[in-house]
């Protein structure tokens, strides 16, 4: 039972007081509380690309606020947008969507939220990879289901379809798949991604896949979406999609759901009771996104793949720190437990005294699953990233 603090007129629901706040949002928070004090903050903690929106896509919000596109749109978005989803996943894996399968959202997360409460009921389980991104558990039991977590230390992060096909109950209800992964960037091999959604399939379980980073993905690792899957595996499958990442679009609220008909209708009826369509002159930005240029995308991917090798090259330098290399996304999730020692028990609290002596932002991995672990961003420029070290450095140096 939730209890009403003294003096408080506020009686919540239980659902929202049991959700923990988002971690990664504290630690943008915090990084803007330090900023605000006039500190030289160094932030690795946020999943945000530092580049600008492409201009072609400015000019495309830019046009449609000129011809007075200004009006609300079909909960699930606009034809054209729809259509330059369903023309990108053809043109990239070979998969065959209709308009009725496609919602364009408020952000790749509005997508799995929908996803989530228009499929459970109270206890259905949620199988959940760990480390996991921090949103995933909270939605489930928002939706009344519990989430039931997959341990992968063992095959360092990597999930495969053994530890899921050991994982099911008769209660499991949805496994919700992530790769690239936030926040390890580990990428599930296209053979066994497959060999997960056989089992999922043959099991008969629903599946989403956050896809929200899969364009950034680091040689020989391939892209691969679930969406060139055979029909036959697809038929539980919902994939959520962004443009956040992908096209630097984050400050948009940009994303989508492609999934069978019936549960696209559910999580329409969803969104047409919750926010409604996404912003009007964001979805002409968005579908200028997908049909226009995409040489932004590989200009972003050439930069993150040197920051990638110089950042986890010199980690590796630090005393005590190891790292897993990550084959997608922007982020490295490197192991401090050789660094707690003395007043620094956990990683959250390396955390907090790593960003008040040397103002260095990074997010605690307990957050994500992983309590040992930090995440941090590489979204952000060399300039930033050496001093971000230096700092990490002399921090862990001066505890011996």
């Amino acid at each position: 039972m939730m209890t009403k603090p003294a003096g408080s007129h506020f009686n919540g629901s239980v659902n929202v007081g049991s959700m923990q706040p988002s971690s990664t949002l504290a630690a943008m928070q915090a990084a803007e509380t330090l900023r605000a004090a006039g500190m030289n903050v160094v932030d690795f903690g946020a999943g945000e690309p530092d580049f600008d929106t492409p201009e072609n896509i400015k000019e495309a919000a830019a046009r449609a606020m000129a011809e007075g596109k200004t009006k609300y749109t079909p909960t699930g978005g606009t034809r054209e947008l729809q259509q330059a989803i369903i023309d990108f996943y053809g043109r990239e894996f070979s998969a065959h969507y209709e308009p009725q399968e496609v919602i364009a959202t408020s952000g790749g997360k509005q997508a799995i939220f929908n996803a989530v409460v228009t499929l459970l009921n109270p206890g259905d389980e949620v199988l959940i990879a760990k480390p996991y991104w921090v949103t995933f558990p909270e939605v489930v039991a928002f939706a009344g289901g519990k989430p039931v977590f997959i341990e992968t230390g063992e095959t360092e992060f990597l999930l495969n379809a053994e530890q899921v096909a050991k994982a099911i109950t008769a209660r499991t209800k949805l496994i919700i798949l992530n790769s690239p992964c936030n926040p390890s960037g580990r990428v599930i091999p296209p053979a066994e991604f497959r060999r997960i959604m056989e089992v999922v399939a043959e099991r008969d379980i629903h599946a989403v896949s956050d896809e929200c980073y899969l364009r950034f993905v680091y040689p020989p690792a391939q892209i691969f979406s679930a969406a060139s899957l055979p029909p036959e595996l697809r038929r539980r499958l919902c994939i959520a999609g962004s443009f956040s990442k992908t096209y630097a679009m984050t400050g948009w609220r940009m994303g989508y759901s492609l999934a069978g008909q019936e549960w696209s209708r559910a999580m329409a009826k969803v969104q047409s009771h919750s926010t409604s369509n996404p912003n009007s002159m964001a979805q002409h930005a968005a579908t200028e996104a997908l049909n226009g240029p995409q040489t932004s995308v590989s200009t972003m991917l050439e930069e993150y793949t040197a920051r990638r090798a110089w950042l986890l090259g010199a980690l590796r330098e630090i005393p005590g720190l190891s790292c897993n290399e990550p084959e997608g996304a922007f982020y490295a999730f490197p192991e401090v437990t050789s660094c707690l020692k003395g007043d620094i028990k956990s990683s959250g609290e390396f955390a907090r005294q790593l960003m008040e002596e040397e103002q260095t932002v990074v997010t605690d991995g307990a957050g994500f699953g992983a309590a040992g672990y930090v995440r941090l961003s590489y979204a952000t420029s060399k300039e930033q990233l050496r001093e971000g070290v230096r700092r990490i450095k002399r921090f862990v140096e001066k505890r011996g």
